[in-house]
């Protein structure tokens, strides 16, 4: 199934690969920089160490902030740690771009693994998208080659960051901003643009201060001081393997709940799958059964099958468990489910 998936998408066409966006995405991102995955492969491969999969339903909170300069964003008060906001994700916020799009009708679509120095945020408008991925900035001068290879490129900015323009086809372009405070940005398009489209929209992103960028995250997004309760949530049901960490969660960042279902079921379809191998060799056809049956039982797990409307991240986790209890645990498990 996944290599029918990945021949369907075609992922090694060179006018329209290239990055895979988030903090964990360094495996894919050296096994396919030559170029770029489309964006709707990336949505249907969301792991810790897969791209992002389509967000369950739409998050209607709009980023529309006021315009502020990229060098002296108006100063607030600086938010401080909560239940809501922990000392990770301010300290997140504060080393990331904050780059929001003050056009009225874009909200924010998708939010995962950002760290203090990656991560990504989806902005979705009309039938198109735009992402923003930032990196740190010890890795621009890899990708501004790689992009090199794409076209020529044109000078862009946004809010006074200066950067440049790549462009894969007459729809699908990229703007590659240049390093700045130890981190540069990405700013991507999916769906159906023109230039001029794109040009006109760059004019409405801007940096803005931590308190505005984290008073945009929609309420949906899994926070690690939110982590807890969503997993407590998602786990409801599951048969959780020997020495599973629910605590670990809390450090995967911030997520949209796709996103954040994924985290929690890699870690336990790969615990399970360590344990039946474990068994396996062990000999223990009881602890192998038990893990066997956990896995088969995936089907039935409701976090799975919320997923599975948007993405397929649950079908590539139900063929890996099927597989697994079936005697066969495929060799690239471990990457298919973003096992951490």
């Amino acid at each position: 199934m996944i290599d029918d998936q990945l021949r369907d998408a075609d992922p090694y066409r060179r006018e329209t690969i290239g990055r895979l966006d988030g903090a964990d995405q360094t495996l894919l991102e050296e096994i396919m920089s030559v170029d770029r995955a489309p964006a709707s492969w990336r949505r249907r491969l969301i792991a810790p160490v897969a791209a992002a999969a389509a967000l369950i339903g739409v998050l209607a909170v709009s980023a529309v902030v006021r315009h502020q300069s990229a060098d002296r964003p108006e100063a607030k008060p600086a938010p401080t740690a909560t239940g809501d906001w922990s000392a990770m994700v301010l300290k997140a916020a504060e080393q990331n771009p904050r780059l929001l799009i003050q056009e009225p009708g874009w909200k924010i679509t998708t939010v995962y693994g950002f760290t203090e120095q990656t991560g990504t945020t989806g902005f979705s408008k009309d039938g198109r998208d735009l992402e923003m991925t930032w990196y740190p900035a010890s890795d621009y001068q890899s990708r501004y080659a790689d992009r090199l290879e794409v076209s020529p490129p044109k000078p862009g900015e946004v809010d006074g960051w200066p950067g440049n323009v790549f462009t894969y086809s007459d729809e699908d372009f990229a703007l590659l901003l240049r390093p700045r405070d130890g981190v540069y940005a990405e700013l991507r398009t999916g769906g159906h643009w023109t230039r001029n489209d794109f040009d006109k929209v760059l004019t409405h992103v801007a940096r803005v201060d931590v308190a505005t960028w984290l008073a945009a995250m929609p309420p949906e997004i899994v926070t690690p001081g939110r982590a807890d309760a969503a997993a407590t949530k998602a786990l409801d049901g599951v048969p959780l393997p020997p020495k599973f960490d629910k605590a670990a969660l809390n450090a995967v960042g911030t997520n949209d709940p796709y996103q954040f279902g994924a985290a929690v079921a890699a870690r336990v379809g790969c615990g399970w799958i360590e344990e039946w191998i474990r068994a396996d060799k062990a000999g223990d056809k009881a602890a192998r059964q038990k893990a066997a049956d956990a896995l088969l039982g995936s089907h039935q797990w409701k976090v799975l099958q919320q997923m599975n409307a948007a993405g397929d991240y649950p079908e590539v986790f139900w063929e890996m468990a099927d597989k697994t209890a079936a005697g066969d645990p495929p060799a690239g498990y471990r990457q298919a489910l973003g096992c951490p």
